[in-house]
């Protein structure tokens, strides 16, 4: 049996089947999110007929992983960065357009399934508690204990990239001001470094300019700084063994080598000065999503992989 998955991002969506273990395929497009809803779906449709004849058969079933959550009530698509989500049928809308079954969960959910299955669950060993954090586009968390996501009663377990950093911040498109996710998610940071130096640049030149230009310095500085007081109440709450970080922002290495100086200040531990939990890059790649999403169609063993 071939397992499909989509990995639905801010910025671009992936694709990939799974057979026996083996990846038969894995191919990204751009998201075209500013073009609209339908845009989306019908570049997925195009896809999925793409991807159906390269490997000589249309899906029984296609795991998403998306922004957002479906409510549990409506089945209908909140809290999605992607805006032109929120509020639509998306799982029955796919469904309908790809004549096939539709499952989906929370992208951030699939990332954190797919480390604890093959990524960091077997560099590791059993993992009682597993954290992942997508830091991109925007910023999300998947919790999963003992191998199982937790979604919770609402449907928005995770969801620590809306809690409030700063009291006077920016608005978020989630209508609250000073949200995780506008303080440390790429877009944010950018924002920021152009506020600050009067020009724009990407979150890799910001970084490649830190080591000698005082606003790179400052935004990445802004950057471990808010992460470490956002992260620390988390870990206070869920103490997860492992924190995996996944997404464009996940990928600076300050992150990793400065983390303990920015957490522990925030961390109710008795003053020990000692952290415990791991903090790690994904196994699986950047976008270890889509492995999770495959997983939605149902369990399989993963023999290999690429990042």
């Amino acid at each position: 049996m071939k397992h499909w998955g989509i990995d639905l991002g801010g910025t671009k969506t992936e694709i990939i089947v799974i057979e026996n273990g083996r990846v038969l395929i894995r191919r990204r497009i751009p998201t075209s999110g500013r073009e609209g809803y339908p845009t989306i779906l019908q570049g997925i449709s195009t896809l999925v007929r793409d991807v159906s004849s390269e490997v000589g058969s249309s899906p029984e079933s296609i795991g998403f992983g998306t922004p957002g959550s479906l409510d549990p009530k409506t089945g209908l698509l909140r809290n999605s960065n992607t805006t032109c989500l929120n509020g639509m049928a998306l799982a029955d809308d796919l469904g309908d357009i790809l004549g096939t079954e539709v499952v989906l969960a929370n992208d951030a959910n699939c990332f954190a399934l797919a480390e604890a299955r093959w990524g960091v669950g077997r560099r590791f060993g059993p993992i009682e508690s597993l954290l992942g954090l997508i830091l991109g586009t925007g910023v999300g968390a998947g919790f999963v204990v003992h191998g199982k996501p937790i979604i919770g009663t609402n449907g928005n377990s995770g969801e620590w990239g809306h809690n409030p950093l700063e009291h006077d911040g920016v608005l978020c498109y989630c209508g609250r001001t000073g949200c995780v996710e506008t303080v440390i998610s790429g877009p944010a940071l950018e924002s920021h470094y152009k506020s600050t130096a009067g020009v724009a640049r990407t979150l890799e030149e910001i970084v490649e300019r830190a080591p000698f230009e005082v606003a790179a310095s400052k935004t990445i500085e802004r950057l471990v700084s808010g992460f470490g007081r956002a992260l620390a109440s988390v870990i206070n709450i869920l103490d997860p063994s492992v924190i995996v970080v996944g997404g464009g922002v996940g990928k600076i290495e300050t992150l990793y080598s400065r983390w303990p100086e920015y957490v522990l200040p925030h961390i109710f531990n008795g003053g020990s000065g000692e952290l415990r939990t791991k903090l790690t890059r994904p196994l699986l790649g950047d976008s270890a999503g889509v492995f999770g999403a495959a997983a939605l169609t149902g369990d399989f063993e993963l023999e290999e992989f690429a990042s």
